[in-house]
Parts: structure tokens; C-alpha cells; sequence
């Protein structure tokens, strides 16, 4: 009986110690529904009769996103510039995960980037993964490329399709976008903060960022020429930034220690440059996860995640987590890093946005994304 009662609190005190570990690193993190059909049908022009219910709705007010940018254009140039933008064929064969990064300030965000109310679908991502093949890609969609929101078929960004209406919450909205531009069905999203994502980063120590040449944005950044650590703060502000600076000729200092140098704006800082600056850094992130051994390790990381981003209710914790992990196995360098084809287009009042240059289907096959 003494043996029993041994092995007894020997497994019940296993079990206690397991779930304290369990609690202590597995992130809860915030879900939010996701319905496949329901994106299906707002992709199709399905748009329901009824809002949601009021349960959804408070929850989509709690974190109310900004109203959409209506964009007008002369009825006769819609249809030219829209020619492109209907995926001909379903890309299909792949596990798809869309990676939204919202841009949402407070009067406590960085100064840098300055105080704008509600959200912003600044980062538009799909991962996809061919497990058969050990084929992936990461597809970078502009935020300022012009579409048709599938729902209330206003001329907009895309990034304005990323919002809660009638038809949908702003994550089926969005994936519903992107379905009409790529063919792409949408299995899962996950969604972060721009807050948070200074915190990933700093979960790390930092990472590694490789520049040409000395790069800066007023007080926001500045980055030597070569490869360094840099913060999070850092980090985010480089990728963001619009109006990038190098240096000419060599750093000079005046007799206070204040820059006096030759600095002028970097050509070609545009959404596209931006987009490879996002796919570095996701890079650089994911690289990271080889420092991890165990579990254990990735405790700091997987606290850091919890605050900071969302995911859909059908993917699970352990499948999450079980992704991550599976990628300290990928050779990074045969990671596709790829961007939707398009083309730069000025308003008539000095607005620039992107438009489709190409098909989707027709560029899917010659990026070898599709079979031919």
C-alpha cells in the first residue's frame, strides 16, 4: 500500500509539474473565426443579407479598424487597370498561412512613426508550403495595390479590404481579396501587432540586419554599412520607412559630434522595397529559431508571441507551435521570396498606387509556383 501511495504522488506530482510548464511557456494567444466557406462566398460576390451577430460585432469594435479609402477613377481607365487583377486559375497543392501585420498607433507608439488611429494592414504575407515537394514560398502583396473589395465593391487599396463589415470579420475580407488576386485559398492567418513585433524581436537579443551602405530616416534609425544587431525599434522603423536616406562619401562629425555629413533619399524606396524588407526580417526571425533546443528555450519567444499576435480558431496551439519548429530544418536559401507583379500608377490628385501588371496565374507558372 506504502508502494501505491508512492507511485501515486509520484504521477500526480509528474502531472502538477507538466501542467505548470505547460502554463508557464505555452502561449494563450488570442483567436479569432475564420471561416473558409464564408471567405469562399465573399470572394464570390455571396454577400449575406444579415450582419453578424452582436457577439461578433463587440468584438470587432473593441479594436474598430479605419474606414477605407474609397479611390476615384474615370469609369473608362477602371477596366484597363483592372484588367489583371482575377486570378484565371485556383493555386492549389500548398498549405497557405496569411501573415497580416497591423499598424495600429497609440499616443505611446514610437515617435517616429507618428499617432494614427485604428488599424492598418501594413504587412500582407502568404506563406505557402508544399510539403510533398519541399517547395515554399513567401508572397508579398503591396498594401497600396489597387482592387475591387469583394464585398462592398468599392475601387480601394487592398489594405482597406481589412475591415469588419457585413459580409465578414477583416481577416475573411482580406483573405477573400486575396483569393480573387492570386487564386489563393487562405487555410489559416495570424495576425500581429506592430508593438508586439518590437517585442519578438527584442525577445531575441536583437537581429542581425546586412545594409549596402549606411542607411538612416531623420532620428528614427540609422544603419552603418555592413551587417549589425539592432533592436526591435530599429528594426520596425527600417522596414516601414518611406522616406529612407544614404550616405554620400564618408561620416563627418563637426566639432559638437553632431552629424555633419552628405545624406540624400535612397532611389527606389517604394511598398515593393518595403515588402523585401518585411520578407528579410521574417527571414532573419525564422533563422533565429535554430538558437532554440528545447521547449524551455523558446520561452521568452513564445511569451513574446503571446501578446502580440492573433490566430484563427482552427489552428490549433500544438500545429502553431509544431510549424515553427519544423522550420529550424528548412534550408532558408530555397526559400522563394516573391511579390505580386505590379506597376506604379499616379491619381489624378498626386496619390500613387500599384496596380496588377500581370495575371497571377500567368506569373504563378513562370515562377515555376504552378505547373505550366
Amino acid at each position: 500500500m506504502k508502494t501505491l501511495n508512492k507511485y501515486t504522488y509520484l504521477l500526480i506530482g509528474l502531472v502538477v509539474t507538466a501542467l505548470l510548464v505547460v502554463f508557464a511557456i505555452v502561449p494563450r494567444f488570442e483567436k479569432q473565426a475564420f471561416d473558409t466557406d464564408r471567405v469562399e462566398n465573399i470572394s464570390e460576390g455571396l454577400t449575406p443579407t444579415t450582419s453578424l451577430t452582436n457577439e461578433e460585432n463587440n468584438e470587432e469594435n473593441q479594436n474598430k479598424p479605419l474606414k477605407p479609402e474609397i479611390i476615384q477613377i474615370e469609369k473608362s481607365e477602371i477596366d484597363k487597370l483592372l484588367i489583371n487583377n482575377r486570378a484565371e486559375d485556383d493555386i492549389e497543392g500548398y498549405k497557405s498561412y496569411l501573415l497580416i501585420g497591423s499598424d495600429e498607433r497609440d499616443e505611446n507608439s514610437s515617435e517616429s512613426r507618428g499617432f494614427v488611429e485604428g488599424q492598418r494592414a501594413d504587412v500582407i504575407i502568404i506563406g505557402l508550403i508544399d510539403e510533398t515537394e519541399s517547395k515554399h514560398y513567401l508572397l508579398s502583396i503591396p498594401r497600396d495595390t489597387l482592387i475591387v473589395n469583394p464585398c462592398t465593391e468599392n475601387l480601394e487599396r487592398i489594405n482597406g479590404s481589412y475591415s469588419e463589415n457585413k459580409c465578414g470579420n477583416n481577416a475573411e475580407n482580406l483573405a477573400a481579396a486575396v483569393k480573387n488576386l492570386t487564386g489563393i485559398k487562405v487555410d489559416h492567418f495570424a495576425s500581429f501587432n506592430f508593438e508586439g513585433f518590437e517585442n519578438i524581436i527584442n525577445s531575441f537579443n536583437g537581429i542581425e540586419i546586412c545594409v549596402d551602405s549606411a542607411q538612416k530616416e531623420g532620428y528614427s534609425f540609422e544603419l552603418q554599412k555592413g551587417c549589425q544587431v539592432v533592436t526591435g525599434s530599429t528594426a520596425l522603423n527600417w522596414i516601414v520607412s518611406r522616406n529612407t536616406e544614404v550616405l554620400v562619401g564618408e561620416k563627418i562629425l563637426d566639432e559638437n559630434g553632431e552629424d555633419a555629413s552628405e545624406w540624400k533619399k535612397m532611389d527606389g524606396v517604394s511598398d515593393l522595397s518595403r515588402n523585401e524588407r518585411q520578407q528579410y526580417v521574417i527571414l532573419q526571425l525564422l533563422k533565429r529559431l535554430n538558437d532554440f533546443e528545447s521547449l524551455k528555450d523558446l520561452n521568452s519567444f513564445i511569451n513574446a508571441l503571446e501578446d502580440s499576435f492573433i490566430i484563427d480558431e482552427n489552428l490549433t496551439l500544438s500545429s502553431a507551435i509544431n510549424i515553427l519548429w519544423n522550420f529550424r530544418n528548412i534550408d532558408f536559401s530555397s526559400i522563394n521570396k516573391v511579390s505580386i507583379p505590379t506597376s506604379p500608377y499616379e491619381l489624378e490628385d498626386g496619390r500613387q498606387i500599384l496596380i496588377i501588371s500581370e495575371n497571377f496565374s500567368t506569373y504563378a507558372k513562370r515562377i515555376g509556383l504552378i505547373n505550366s
